[in-house]
């Protein structure tokens, strides 16, 4: 895949019509176009291609540091901490990237101020181009053999590159200066222009941490969206349940109160059908049961234990208006002790009255006197 590489003017003065260097090599790195131009001409007319892009020296701040062996984690960190005592202003406002850890035990370290690396991507507008690396301007350089040094003489600035990831940006001095530095090293002098782009890439570049922090700023914001929105899906979700639910209730309500009004009118106001019914319920059972063995039942028991004669005896009985009246078999005899049984009627709180074969049993209107006699409907015998 081939890839676009730019030179890139001081940062503060970059607009997508300022004039840059630029070269397209192929994936052997062997050159296939270069010249000037500028942002707006490069992404005309061409789909969305592979651009690194390599600082002008004023924005290329590099320094190096020798660190004991870490973690890559824990080499950033170390990093950060050693930029601090480099950097001038907030380093808030500073981005910090390094290399990792040389054999010899050197760390490289590059910043650049936040606010100029978002305006840069922003610049190089993902439709267009996908930046893969921002490396400092001496990284362009290519890399020089052992022993050798790759050098460059850019707007007042001296560009070293020394190997594949230790590089170094000079001010330019004045020329009795710069020699002693020019005399202490094996220089090699590339070409000018588009030469100067093909230096391999360090491995390390200003724009990752940036570009990863950005991505993980854009998933949190994201994941927070997608909480956001299902809560709200669970929230009205509940809210409709809920509704359905209150509705169903007051249906439910209304149909009992209906069924209560109906099952009991003597009810002027219902309130809680349901309790309302339960306490109609238990009256009524209650009043049933009294009357049942206040009734039938006690009138049966205690002529039962009162007269014992009668069973075997009896052809029908009828329980009618708190009476219970007794029709005798035709060839039973007549029983005896009449005091007997009367006594135990009384004691029962019963009287009995006879007609022939028919015997009336009801409770007493008044209750016995002191001296035992017994009130009762009539006695015929």
């Amino acid at each position: 895949m081939n890839r676009l590489r730019i030179a890139l003017p001081p940062l503060r003065t970059l607009t997508l019509n300022s004039e840059l260097t630029f070269a397209r090599l192929d994936r052997r790195n062997h050159l296939i176009e270069s010249g000037r131009s500028s942002l707006l001409c490069l992404c005309a007319g061409v789909d969305k291609q592979s651009v690194e892009a390599f600082l002008h020296p004023l924005d290329s701040l590099l320094a190096d540091i020798e660190l004991a062996p870490l973690s890559a984690s824990h080499t950033k960190a170390a990093a950060v901490l050693a930029a601090q005592g480099l950097v001038l202003g907030d380093i808030e406002q500073v981005h910090i990237a390094c290399s990792a850890r040389q054999m010899d035990g050197r760390v490289q370290i590059g910043w650049l101020p936040k606010a100029e690396l978002r305006r840069l991507m922003e610049l190089l507008n993902p439709r267009h181009f996908s930046l893969h690396g921002l490396f400092p301007a001496p990284y362009a350089l290519p890399v020089p053999a052992a022993g050798h040094v790759s050098a460059c003489l850019l707007d007042e600035h001296w560009l070293l590159r020394y190997s594949a990831a230790s590089a170094i940006v000079q001010p330019r001095l004045a020329a009795d200066l710069d020699e002693p530095l020019i005399r202490s090293l094996e220089l090699v002098w590339p070409g000018e222009g588009d030469s100067c782009l093909s230096g391999a890439s360090p491995g390390w570049s200003l724009h990752g941490g940036m570009a990863s922090a950005a991505r993980s700023k854009g998933n949190r914001v994201g994941a927070l969206a997608c909480c956001a929105l299902a809560v709200g899906v669970w929230v009205a979700g509940l809210n409709l349940y809920a509704a359905r639910e209150a509705e169903q209730g007051q249906q439910l309500k209304a149909r009992m109160t209906q069924r209560v009004q109906q099952a009991f009118p003597q009810l002027p106001v219902i309130l809680n059908p349901l309790q309302q019914a339960r306490q109609q319920v238990a009256a009524l059972t209650g009043a049933r049961e009294a009357g049942t063995v206040a009734g039938f039942n006690g009138l049966m028991v205690h002529a039962a234990k009162a007269l014992p004669f009668l069973i075997g005896s009896v052809q029908s009985l009828t329980f009618s208006e708190g009476k219970l009246q007794v029709q005798l078999l035709a060839d039973m005899p007549l029983p005896a002790g009449e005091g007997t049984w009367q006594v135990a009627l009384a004691q029962a709180g019963l009287a009995v009255s006879r007609d022939e074969r028919a015997w009336t049993i009801s409770p007493l209107i008044e209750p016995p006197s002191d001296d035992g006699s017994v009130t009762q409907g009539r006695d015929d015998d």
